[in-house]
């Protein structure tokens, strides 16, 4: 598996949102329309990527403040029928990109 190949993966599916699911916690929903809209913004355009949060190098976590509430957003891969772990997140033809935004304490 590369680790650069699993990167630019992630982040096209974290930028655009397009080509696997996005799901948000209940606390993230509840604070309404508006504030999810920033959160999923900020989500899009976060880079501040570094050892301690993406030791892997393959921008899969990240943190960060908005509104006062401090924010994670975490991706996970699938195989194509999102029954099991996917066996090579390098392989887009099958595995299937989730991405969970929650808050801190949600966690």
């Amino acid at each position: 598996m590369s680790a650069a190949k699993v990167r630019e993966l992630n982040d096209r599916f974290r930028t655009t949102m397009t080509g696997g699911r996005v799901m948000m916690t209940a606390g993230v929903q509840a604070l309404g329309e508006n504030t999810v809209a920033s959160v999923l913004t900020a989500v899009r355009e976060f880079t501040a990527f570094s050892a301690d949060n993406d030791p892997h190098g393959e921008h899969d976590f990240g943190s960060f403040m908005l509104a006062g509430r401090k924010f994670f957003f975490k991706l996970d891969y699938y195989d194509s029928a999102m029954e099991f772990g996917s066996e090579d997140p390098a392989d887009p033809a099958n595995t299937t990109r989730v991405l969970t935004i929650m808050l801190a304490e949600e966690y």
